[in-house]
């Protein structure tokens, strides 16, 4: 990692996590896309077998997270938040990799995510590989019960 993002920590997070990782999430996700987990949701994740978090901190502070899970010999990528105040500094760039990392270490071919249509992370996820491969019309809604494209990525690994 590089020492110039100071990022101090990238560590595997637990239920113990949950509360954080919940913060982060309300502060990164905008309620009006509908993209955020509730805390059961994320429990309940949590407690599966094959699924695996990162969280990343700064001087300390917990300012990210990434929540992944395999079967086989494929993984997703479910979640992946950063504090805004930290944005456009590597946090989100390093918390993919040590997914894609773990996803190799279990063996992974292929690596899927999806993401809300226009959401600025597809920047980031066509940078470290991914490729679109489908769309789910309408799959977000969000609080004023508008609907949301969701577009699916994939990417092989070695």
């Amino acid at each position: 990692m590089s020492s110039t993002l100071n990022i101090t920590e990238l560590r595997e997070g637990g239920s113990q996590d949950l509360t954080e990782v919940i913060r982060i999430m309300q502060d990164a996700f905008d309620p009006r896309f509908g993209e955020a987990w509730t805390s059961a949701q994320c429990l309940g994740m949590l407690s599966l077998p094959g699924v695996w978090l990162v969280i990343a901190s700064i001087g300390g502070s917990d300012v990210g997270f990434a929540l992944a899970r395999s079967t086989g010999d494929e993984a997703e990528l479910l979640l992946l938040a950063t504090r805004p105040a930290v944005r456009r500094r590597g946090v989100a760039g390093a918390l993919l990799r040590a997914i894609i990392a773990e996803a190799q270490n279990r063996g992974v071919l292929q690596l899927h995510l999806e993401v809300r249509a226009g959401n600025d992370a597809v920047r980031l996820y066509r940078r470290e590989g991914f490729e679109k491969v489908g769309e789910r019309k309408n799959y977000y809604r969000g609080k004023t019960g508008q609907a949301f494209d969701a577009h699916t990525y994939a990417r092989k690994l070695p």
